[in-house]
């Protein structure tokens, strides 16, 4: 048997990693600028979190939700606390996409509504509802096609109020925190506090999809924090688990539980929350919501007036560079001559940079000096400009 080919992949076989540097089965040592889809919040093999998923597995790695399991409670409480949303519930489950699920799913029971509305260059996941819920027509097959997805102008006001002037029948409005996929887009402050007063007047609820921008990544734990608004409901995963598949939703006490409503086989597992509290102890003893914020402003000022550069999105640590040219070959060099990973998104001229919060100056120094060094060559070359529209 063959796996099946869906991937897209770089002839690199990474065999260890500390920290924001892998190595490769030739020893070669590669800095890591991307962390798996900013899955690596906290560092690749973090000692703390080491420890803590051994321990765990020593004592015991697996029990269904049948039984309490004390340590979901643990990570429970202390999530409420680092994210202020103390009042709230909390589930868990194995992924952003099973999240996104879940939470459309509530808002339909508490609501007894279908439709929701999403934006354009919005990514939620590949399963049903969630991928209903993205702006990518390749990826929706046939039975995933449903009406209940309204799709509007992302960051159009006046669309969303007209959209709620003529369907009476919206459950909810579930927008990213920041668009990871779609190019690091960030809704503007006005734009998600009329989200939230548009819920408020028709008994619509708030989803806040933190799935990669969440957890300290954009200098707050979520980033429609940045905005002053809370969700009727979060979604995360992605750097939850610092590579540990977990994901979660994050609950208003007004939608009411029920035996049977969510359900999950290896969602909360021990060895999840082992993880997922190694990661939020990490995170607050090492103040790393606090590093996104200077590593970030740290990187927007050296790169900023860069010549290849035609603007700079971002947060914290949450960066979309949009290139003046098209990213792909500026990031295979950054690859190939530099030993630096990077990302891209569905904007062909951006590159995406979503490094581990606990990432250094020295260590972005590096990046800085690579990128120069890039741009210099590329200004050179005679390329045709594709501006993300």
């Amino acid at each position: 048997m063959k796996l099946f080919d869906v991937y897209p992949l770089f002839d690199l076989n990474f065999v260890s990693a500390e920290g924001s540097y892998l190595w490769n089965d030739k020893e070669e040592k590669y800095l890591d600028l991307y962390g798996g889809h900013a899955v690596i919040s906290v560092g690749h093999s973090h000692p703390v979190y080491v420890k803590t998923i051994t321990k765990q597995l020593h004592n015991i790695g697996f029990y269904s939700n049948s039984v309490r399991i004390p340590i979901q409670e643990e990570v429970a409480k202390l999530l409420g606390k680092i994210s202020h949303y103390e009042n709230y519930e909390f589930f868990m489950c194995n992924s952003g996409a099973e999240a996104n699920e879940n939470a459309l799913k509530l808002a339909s029971f508490h609501t007894n509504r279908k439709k929701v509305v999403c934006f354009t260059k919005a990514f939620h996941g590949r399963t049903s509802a969630a991928v209903a819920a993205t702006d990518n027509k390749k990826i929706i097959a046939p039975i995933n096609e449903t009406d209940a997805f309204i799709f509007l102008p992302f960051n159009d006001e006046e669309a969303l109020e007209k959209t709620f002037q003529e369907h009476k029948d919206i459950a909810a409005v579930i927008i990213e925190g920041i668009q990871g996929v779609g190019g690091v887009q960030i809704p503007t402050t006005a734009f998600l506090q009329k989200i939230r007063s548009l819920c408020n007047e028709n008994n619509a609820l708030f989803i806040a999809d933190e799935i990669q921008s969440g957890y300290g990544r954009t200098g707050k734990f979520f980033a429609h924090q940045h905005a002053n608004v809370q969700a009727d409901i979060i979604t995360i995963a992605k750097g939850m688990g610092n590579g540990f598949p977990v994901g979660g939703v994050i609950v208003s006490s007004k939608i009411e539980a029920k035996h049977g409503l969510l359900g999950t086989t290896f969602g909360g597992n021990y060895l999840a929350c082992a993880a997922s509290k190694a990661v939020l102890e990490i995170i607050e003893a090492e103040n790393l919501i606090q590093n996104a914020t200077e590593m970030g402003d740290y990187l927007y000022e050296q790169l900023k007036d860069n010549e290849s550069v035609k603007e700079i999105r971002y947060k914290g640590l949450m960066f979309g560079i949009e290139l003046k040219t098209p990213c792909a070959p500026f990031r295979n060099q950054l690859l190939s001559d530099f030993n630096i990973l990077t990302g891209n998104a569905s904007c062909p001229n951006t590159l995406r940079i979503l490094p581990a919060l606990s990432i250094s100056k020295k260590e972005l120094d590096v990046f800085i000096s690579a990128f120069k060094t890039v741009s210099k060559l590329n200004s050179k070359k005679n390329e045709k400009i594709l501006l993300c529209k």
